[in-house]
């Protein structure tokens, strides 16, 4: 417990010296979206809530603490909500066709050890809560890239209000193409850095490449990587169109 409020009180401390006002804000904003985790969770054991509308009421929560709570109601705020509403309701019927075909939901047989005196019989649709999962775990990247794309734009076209929707656009592109990389080797890094000590037990029980790769565990947790990858993907043009579109259509400088 010590070293936890060590760490926190270092973190705080060096976000409000490099962040300031803001810097605090974004501190504040992880115990708010460590609560909206939580109350989703809570909600999730009741079996007559649909999980997938609760997780996207949990996105649209996070999104706004995110977006609105640290980098106040504006408009690049505004166009980086939008597009990530935008594309995480794509992603949403998508993350549902692979994960109904992939047949990712539940526990690996390498887990069926640890919960074997547990009852399964919850009365919950695992499926759901798969797709959940991934959801919730891409929210946060797409969130940031929409941001990421949205801020540049608004200062570009805030210096050049003379700037034409497609010139603005393909600016925004151009942003876009400079974090993919980074984006997505972040998430790439994190799910090997989370789940080292799972690859570890896979040599450890001489597993094959193909064993490794078929295993509920390795393959659920990439199709998550994959999805999270597809959505920063896909929210770089999202954000740039809807960015373009309402910066030259409302052409003042206020921010």
């Amino acid at each position: 417990m010590n070293v936890l409020v060590l760490l926190a009180g270092i973190l705080f401390l060096l976000m409000s010296l490099i962040g300031g006002r803001k810097g605090v804000r974004s501190f504040i904003a992880l115990f708010l979206n460590f609560g909206v985790i939580i109350v989703t969770l809570f909600f999730m054991n009741v079996p007559d809530i649909n999980s997938i509308i609760l997780t996207m009421i949990a996105c649209v929560a996070i999104s706004c603490i995110n977006l609105f709570y640290i980098n106040e109601v504006n408009k690049k705020t505004k166009t980086a909500f939008i597009s990530t509403m935008i594309t995480t309701l794509i992603l949403v019927v998508f993350i549902s066709i692979i994960t109904n075909n992939a047949m990712i939901q539940g526990f690996g047989e390498e887990e069926t050890e640890e919960m074997g005196m547990f009852s399964f019989l919850i009365g919950i649709d695992f499926v759901k809560i798969a797709v959940s999962v991934i959801i919730m775990s891409t929210i946060g990247a797409i969130t940031d890239a929409a941001m990421a794309i949205a801020s540049p734009m608004r200062e570009m076209q805030y210096h050049h209000p003379d700037i034409s929707r497609k010139e603005l656009f393909a600016f925004g592109l151009s942003i876009g193409r400079d974090i993919l990389g980074t984006s997505t080797n972040t998430l790439f890094f994190a799910f090997f850095g989370a789940y080292l000590a799972l690859l570890i037990w896979f040599k450890d029980l001489s597993y094959s490449l193909g064993e490794i790769v078929n295993s509920k565990i390795f393959s659920s947790e990439m199709i998550t990587i994959l999805c999270a990858a597809i959505g920063v993907t896909a929210v770089i043009p999202v954000t740039s169109w809807i960015t373009a579109y309402f910066l030259v259509k409302n052409n003042s400088k206020d921010c």
